[in-house]
């Protein structure tokens, strides 16, 4: 299963089982409450009119950000609903976990309202459980590819947001994103070995649930579209009817969602609000990468060297996987696609925001570049690969430190100070340490004291 032996699928496990005292089952931003209002209101309510779940959490003070009274409990929609810039996907996901919670819930006598604690930790640890479940396909498709994974997805494990939104805030949708995008990639690598109608159904729905995740996501999908395009004339009329079944299976699985678009903004698709922020120029898209305040490559290190990989794996290829180049090249189609539409967003900045969250989505992609690059060291000078080992170790240690400093409001939430931020990371954190880990295990509401940081 997922590649890997029995031992070292028992050994992954055992290590995520351990670290589940460190996920926080608790909500306190709009983007959480809006994806959990969707899961509660369609579980108790059976409707997308989320009045009352706002108001549940606006009361008790859980979702006070600047604005949210405004936007959420003021606005309307066109159909008269309450506003909601969420989507289906995380219910469904979470779904399974919610239903454990209220059957519990129930049994024991509890108050099953949706909105008691196992409810919230339902959804909490269901993240964690899918964070972890893109962690494991992502070992399978590097190592389908590359040769090697564990070490390169425990490097994008602890190297990467991921951490944060599967442990630290796990009820924002992007551990459920990581997971849906990794198994899509997944269904990819194992479709495009003959394209047939069955394969292509599967990746259609998994598409599908993708885009019902987080919408900006269908965009993975132009990397196996690239993929079968740049195929012979003659093949790519072999395949048309395949893949018709295939967009058939996409529009099927995303129904639900269009439904629920329709019920809750009056027309078949996202809040016309969402697409004013978009700038579809993408004048963004060097910045989200490259901005020393907000850019990808400087609050998660670890991703240049991953796209370092995947270049790599283009320009190369490896001798034991003949695709290796073509799959090299459509994942970077996939990840420039992500870089196109972060760029696109007018918050492309998500201050207030651990790291560049939108690009969390992007975990299997990363392990797989990291796998590439592992592999290709593995001729290199041994001075070569300690260095990179050393500037792996760094890199781990950069997002575990800003997670600290950002948990405990000890850096600015709103962007990176360089010089500050690794100071405080290399110099000050390790003196620090031993005390947060303590707060954090012992006294976690000790953080919540300080500012939530403003979603946008």
């Amino acid at each position: 299963m997922f590649g890997l032996s029995r031992r070292e699928l028992a050994g992954l496990a055992a290590a995520f089982l351990l670290t589940l005292p460190a996920v926080t089952p608790r909500l306190y931003s709009s983007d959480e409450v809006q994806y959990f209002s969707y899961l509660r209101s369609l579980w108790f309510d059976h409707d997308v009119s989320f009045e009352n779940e706002y108001r549940y959490f606006y009361d008790r003070g859980v979702a006070r950000t600047h604005g949210f009274e405004e936007t959420f409990l003021q606005r309307t929609t066109p159909a008269g609903r309450r506003v909601n810039f969420g989507t289906l996907g995380c219910a469904i996901l979470w779904a399974p976990f919610y239903a454990v919670a209220d059957v519990g819930t129930r049994l024991a006598g509890g108050t099953a309202d949706g909105f008691s604690p196992p409810y919230i930790a339902a959804v909490a640890y269901g993240s964690a459980v899918y964070g972890f479940l893109a962690i494991l396909l992502s070992i399978a498709a590097a190592r389908r590819v590359t040769g090697h994974g564990i070490g390169a997805a425990v490097v994008v494990w602890l190297g990467t947001p991921l951490l944060f939104y599967m442990y630290a805030a796990p009820p924002f949708s992007h551990a459920c994103s990581a997971f849906a995008v990794a198994l899509f990639v997944t269904i990819w690598l194992h479709v495009r070995r003959d394209w047939s109608p069955r394969g292509l159904a599967a990746l259609g729905a998994a598409a599908a649930l993708m885009a019902m995740v987080r919408e900006q996501d269908v965009f993975f999908a132009l990397g196996p579209a690239a993929d079968l395009a740049v195929r012979s004339p003659s093949r790519l009329r072999q395949h048309a009817p395949a893949a018709a079944v295939g967009l058939a299976a996409f529009a099927l699985v995303f129904l639900p969602q269009l439904i629920a678009y329709y019920a809750l903004n009056g027309h078949f698709g996202p809040s016309r609000l969402v697409g004013r922020k978009m700038t579809w120029t993408a004048p963004h898209a060097l910045q989200v990468l490259f901005s020393p305040d907000h850019g990808l490559f400087f609050w998660t290190p670890i991703a240049l060297l991953a796209i370092a990989g995947l270049v790599l794996l283009a320009w190369r290829g490896l001798a034991e996987t003949p695709d290796a180049r073509r799959i090299g090249a459509c994942a970077l189609v996939m990840a420039a696609a992500q870089v196109y539409v972060g760029g696109s967003v007018e918050s492309w900045t998500v201050a207030g925001a651990f790291g560049q969250r939108r690009f969390v989505a992007m975990t299997i992609l990363l392990v797989l570049g990291v796998a590439a690059v592992w592999r290709f060291a593995r001729t290199a000078p041994a001075p070569a690969r300690y260095a990179l080992a050393t500037g792996a170790a760094i890199a781990i240690w950069w997002n575990i430190g800003v997670m600290a400093l950002f948990g405990a409001g000890l850096m600015d939430r709103q962007r990176i100070e360089l010089g500050r931020n690794a100071y405080d990371v290399f110099v000050t954190l390790p003196k620090m340490a031993p005390h947060l880990a303590y707060r954090y295990f012992a006294h976690r509401e000790s953080f919540y004291k300080t500012a939530a940081p403003e979603d946008r």
